[in-house]
């Protein structure tokens, strides 16, 4: 017999080289390369000024960039108009007009593109049922909530039948509830379209919970690109690590087998190269261990308690100087009160290295 078959990778549909954007004298994209298969939820993560804005709109063609070259199935797309593109963007603030229906406001781009309206109001009428929005044809955007705009907007973008759909901070404006259950409302309707969607967020846990791969932008480059736990596990940064989970980040340095970290008075054990100028140890993979000593623990005080529902948030000041902050399960009892001295631990693999 054979080899097994192993699966193809989805094909590339839009990759973007060395592309660049300044504003004056801000830099907004600084020679960004990125690929995006097809069928993909992809999702740009990055905090304000990281140039994930800027990007979705070079894709969507409302901006130009100064250099580089944006390739959609392998044509240089950068010149093209943004309605010759088989691009479609939802803008977060849905933008739907007033004074038009839900349905009219759907059907818009389609009149655009000149389809003939036996063949709109067909399409019209399966994005509506899509989106679970069936018999609100007829309203206008004032008698709708603000989930249900979203999905109104949402509709209008799909009606169109897109390669690739680009969506900026989609759940932004909606409660915490509905936010979750929308999120989960998208991904299906992608996996059901078979587009690929890109989502600009600045939301960790949407962006973690919603997309096929993530990439993190920092002062307009990509920092990190790979799965949600991929990145969130092995974070390639200290950056990365900070911005993605708030990770704990401590210098020191790499000594064979171990890492010594003054400012947290520790010892570190695990696979650690040479070369390694810190670590990043996440908060949940640290445990309060009463008496604990030796390699990979620490000994500190606790200076804040902040209860979260299924754990609580401990602020621990090490010896050294450092501070660590140490998720404590409600399984695990009550946490200790602030000022109690305690002893930490973690495992091995709980260790990140992380570059100089």
């Amino acid at each position: 017999m054979g080899a097994p078959l192993q699966a193809a990778a989805p094909a590339s549909l839009l990759r973007a080289q060395a592309l660049t954007k300044r504003f004056g004298t801000t830099l907004a994209l600084d020679a960004l390369d990125l690929e995006i298969a097809a069928g993909e939820f992809f999702a740009l993560l990055g905090g304000s000024g990281s140039g994930k804005s800027t990007l979705l709109r070079i894709i969507a063609g409302f901006e130009a960039p100064d250099a580089g070259r944006l390739l959609l199935d392998g044509h240089d797309i950068v010149a093209m108009p943004p309605w010759a593109r088989p691009v479609n963007m939802m803008f977060q603030s849905y933008a739907l007009f007033p004074h038009m229906s839900v349905a009219d406001n759907i059907a818009y781009g389609l009149r655009r593109a000149r389809v003939s309206r036996a063949e709109a109001a067909s399409r019209v009428a399966a994005a509506l049922t899509m989106v679970g929005l069936e018999g609100f044809g007829a309203r206008r955007p004032h008698q709708l909530s603000g989930g249900q705009k979203q999905r109104v907007a949402l509709a209008r973008s799909l009606v169109m039948r897109p390669r690739l759909l680009l969506l900026d901070e989609p759940l932004g404006a909606l409660d915490a509830g509905l936010r979750e259950r929308t999120g989960f409302e998208l991904r299906a309707l992608q996996r059901a379209t078979g587009a690929a969607f890109v989502m600009v967020t600045h939301d960790q846990e949407e962006a973690l919970a919603l997309a096929d791969r993530v990439a993190v932008l920092d002062a307009g480059r990509v920092a990190q690109v790979g799965t949600p736990r991929a990145i969130y596990e092995r974070p390639a940064s200290r950056f990365v690590a900070r911005f993605l989970g708030a990770a704990n980040v401590l210098e020191g340095r790499a000594a064979p087998g171990r890492f010594d970290s003054p400012e947290a008075g520790a010892c570190f054990a695990g696979d650690i190269p040479d070369g390694t100028a810190a670590v990043a140890l996440r908060p949940e993979r640290i445990r309060v261990a009463p008496g604990a000593t030796g390699m990979n623990t620490a000994a500190g005080v606790v200076e804040e308690v902040a209860f979260r529902g299924d754990d609580s948030l401990l602020l621990v000041r090490l010896a050294g100087g450092a501070t660590l902050r140490v998720a404590h399960a409600e399984e695990d009892g009550a946490p200790p009160a602030r000022g109690a001295p305690v002893s930490l631990a973690w495992e091995a693999d709980a260790i990140v290295a992380l570059p100089a």
